[in-house]
């Protein structure tokens, strides 16, 4: 079955996105990516070494793999702040795919300040950047980042890194009706059975990063996940039986012998 992830101009083969932190050195970060499936694989910009060859790269790192890149915006909490990063960084690489997050919160919760995303979505999405909008799992919010020009919406299922799995999953539901773009669930996916249900909510893709690169086997997780997005994915498009709050036989009844 043909079932791509179609961002933009850009088509993927996977549903699967994994992120570059918290592993311990770039090789496990490539061996893990690799038995994902996943081929895009999200880096912050203020930690992508892109000037200096002297220090270790991880561009190096991913060099004759079919992974591409995805420069995110970590760290800005502005709307000014994400849009020089991104400018810079596309002059510097000539990547236009990118996932724009603007923090609103961060000490505590690392929660979006999504009025700040939208500022600066409108602008970098008329300079022609690909984008992919970290948000929370508001549906209103998702519209208006639809609006605004973003090509994927990407709703928090709980806060970064929490490994809590979704919180509200009718909010997933809602934004999945909400918008017409992509919806990649992110961040708090703490295991394989938080991505398969992500899917199996309708939504289109997931992105994970703590709970492969933070599991005790990084690459066993990285590969449970590649299949619980693949089944996930395959269960929502089979469609799951209604709930019942009665017990209903498998076996026909009819032509049972009478005693």
């Amino acid at each position: 079955m043909t079932d791509t992830l179609k961002i933009g101009h850009y088509e993927l083969g996977s549903r699967l996105i994994v992120g570059s932190g918290k592993y311990k050195d770039f090789e496990t970060t490539k061996i893990a990516t690799l038995a994902s499936g996943s081929e895009l694989i999200t880096v912050a910009v203020r930690r992508l070494n892109i000037t200096d060859p002297a220090k270790e790269n991880l561009r190096d790192t991913f060099k004759g793999t079919n992974v591409k890149f995805l420069p995110n915006s970590a760290g800005c909490v502005t709307a000014e702040e994400a849009i020089t990063t991104f400018r810079l960084t596309r002059e510097a690489t000539g990547i236009d795919l990118i996932k724009l997050e603007v923090i609103g919160d961060t000490q505590k919760t690392l929660y979006p300040d999504v009025l700040e995303t939208i500022k600066a979505c409108e602008v970098l999405a008329k300079e022609g950047f690909i984008i992919m909008a970290y948000t929370s799992d508001d549906p209103i919010m998702a519209k208006r980042l639809e609006n605004a020009g973003a090509h994927a919406i990407m709703p928090l299922a709980a806060p970064i890194g929490s490994g809590l799995g979704i919180q509200n999953r009718y909010n997933i539901v809602f934004i999945r009706e909400a918008v017409k773009v992509p919806v990649i669930v992110d961040a708090g996916i703490g295991c394989a059975s938080d991505a398969a249900a992500a899917m199996e909510l309708g939504a289109d893709g997931v992105l994970t990063n703590t709970a492969i690169a933070q599991a005790k086997d990084p690459i066993a997780m990285a590969e449970a996940m590649k299949h619980a997005v693949i089944a996930g994915r395959l269960s929502y498009l089979a469609g799951r039986i209604p709930k019942r709050p009665y017990a209903t036989a498998s076996s026909p009844v009819d032509g049972m012998i009478q005693f």
